[in-house]
């Protein structure tokens, strides 16, 4: 199995990213990279957000499954794939995969939020809702796909999924060749390792920086200990850093990548999206606002340098904005 991954692993590279780029640049617009004066101020910092909350479905994970959709096999075309999502992923593919006319199956955990269900639907996917938790709503897709055939499409682990996402991390050095650290949230590590690939092959001095919720620290205590770890399930107001594990393939990558990790406990999450509609009137969900709210808890560490925080998505139910607002 650890084979299996290793081989991966390899296919993640810059070669892979650059031929991406060609196919998520066709596809989609580049996204701001923006400095925000007062934000700076603020931090004393020279910071600038990459807001990948501005690519439809909201989020940064439509460049992966874009680059998947342009390299499918006619066998999975044909058959069909199934995904396992609480929100981004799902609806990403079921975006790209409407666009190339390939039959989507999206599976969420039960009590989904219903904004979520609504909109994998209108992207034409059929919704299946199994699971108490992410963790149980994978199980599920892994027994889906080997009694029907279908393609079980695993965000973290396809080498396509995180080459593609990488295009975020090309679109930052472009544009600000002198960064000197990167920040952003980890849930099941793609995000991350993607920009890991292009730190490593243009500027490994750059700093890499996670953002997890302290409730659910997978990645955290994965890098941590030197292994993969599940960690008991939990509730966190961040529903898109609410995964009980790393995947395999982006901990290979990460594991002695990455600079630091940051833990947000539950008030500071919630800040993070006020300071995001304050400094840069953006909506951002939870999870797409920790990156902001981690620099501001390692500000220290961050004077005087050009900091860039990755809004990753923008996926916010108006019953969870009412609540952080309140």
């Amino acid at each position: 199995m650890d084979r299996m991954y290793e081989e991966l692993v390899k296919q993640v590279n810059m070669l892979e990213i650059f031929k991406a780029r060609r196919v998520v640049e066709q596809a989609i617009k580049r996204t701001h990279l923006t400095h925000y004066k007062m934000l700076s101020d603020e931090l004393g910092a020279h910071l600038y957000v990459k807001h990948e909350n501005h690519l439809p479905t909201n989020s940064f994970k439509v460049r992966g499954a874009v680059n998947f959709m342009a390299n499918i096999s006619p066998e999975i075309q044909k058959q069909g794939i199934v995904v396992a999502t609480r929100g981004n992923h799902g609806l990403a593919v079921a975006w790209a995969a409407q666009a190339r006319g390939v039959f989507c199956n999206v599976v969420v955990p039960e009590n989904n939020n219903p904004d979520i269900n609504a909109a994998i639907l209108s992207y034409g996917a059929q919704l299946i809702e199994n699971g108490r938790d992410f963790y149980e709503t994978q199980d599920y897709c892994e027994e889906l796909a080997e009694n029907t055939g279908l393609h079980y499409l695993r965000q973290g682990n396809d080498p396509l999924l995180i080459n593609g996402t990488a295009t975020m991390g090309l679109e930052i050095f472009e544009e600000l060749p002198d960064v000197e650290a990167i920040i952003i949230p980890i849930g099941g590590g793609s995000g991350c390792a993607a920009l890991a690939r292009v730190i490593e092959g243009i500027n490994p001095g750059v700093e890499l920086i996670g953002v997890q919720a302290e409730r659910m620290p997978s990645f955290y205590e994965s890098w941590r200990q030197g292994k993969k770890v599940i960690v008991p399930a939990a509730e966190t107001v961040a529903e898109g850093l609410a995964a009980r594990s790393v995947f395999e393939v982006p901990f290979m990558i990460l594991k002695d990548r990455i600079t630091d990790v940051v833990l947000l406990n539950e008030e500071e999450l919630i800040n993070g999206v006020k300071m995001a509609l304050r400094y840069t009137q953006n909506l951002a969900e939870v999870a797409g606002a920790a990156a902001l709210a981690g620099a501001f808890k390692i500000r220290d560490r961050l004077v005087g340098k050009k900091v860039v925080t990755v809004m990753s998505g923008a996926n916010l139910s108006v019953p969870r904005l009412t609540q952080i607002l309140n």
